[in-house]
């Protein structure tokens, strides 16, 4: 299998199923898929799959594939349990990450790196790393897999949820240099809300 056709078929499909060029209900067949991308269907088996287990998909009366209708409240509880576990993460991460970690952290915000959902990405994980604890991070990385699409979605539709990512990146940053972590905390919790509302809008639209 070609791991590279996979992210890249999931990759566009998480991008149709977001924009509603794929509509809920619409079916998503193997073999078209893969005559259409020029692969075997083993990429896109596994492209299906992480489609999937991030909620976007879901099997229909057939067994097959088909898009799933994801609503602002399907959103609000994923967002609320992430942002609960990040926000847990984030708190612990001001009292236990290294000085060396910290500067890491801050090297990631000054990256001017194109791809910025991937940059928000590292940063998220290396609150995590940071905070010292296995399960939440597992938690953590679970939740932030099937919330990613959405929050890819909205960073490439809507520029200024860059802008105010950052600086909300900024805020969190600040509260961890100075070891606070109840501030830390709570501007993570605002962080998550906020991508949530992002969300929110993309979807009203639809």
């Amino acid at each position: 299998m070609s791991e590279r056709s996979a992210d890249h078929i999931h990759a566009l499909l998480s991008e149709r199923i977001i924009s509603g060029g794929l509509r809920p209900g619409a079916p998503l067949a193997e073999a078209a898929i893969a005559a259409e991308f020029g692969v075997s269907r083993t990429p896109v088996r596994e492209a299906l799959h992480r489609l999937s287990t991030e909620g976007l998909i879901e099997r229909g009366a057939r067994r097959a594939f088909i898009v799933r209708r994801m609503g602002v409240a399907d959103l609000a509880e994923l967002f609320e349990a992430l942002g609960e576990i990040e926000a847990t993460c984030a708190g612990l991460a001001a009292r236990r990450m290294t000085e060396i970690e910290i500067s890491a952290l801050a090297t990631i915000l000054t990256d001017d790196a194109n791809d910025y959902a991937r940059l928000n990405s590292r940063f998220h994980a290396a609150l995590r790393a940071g905070a010292r604890n296995q399960v939440l991070t597992s938690l953590a990385t679970d939740l932030e897999r099937r919330s990613l699409p959405w929050r890819d979605a909205s960073f490439r539709i809507r520029s200024d949820r860059i802008d105010r990512s950052r600086e909300e990146h900024d805020d969190i940053l600040r509260a961890i240099t100075a070891r606070d972590g109840e501030r830390a905390a709570a501007l993570m919790r605002t962080h998550m809300a906020r991508s949530l509302h992002a969300i929110s809008e993309l979807l009203a639209k639809d």
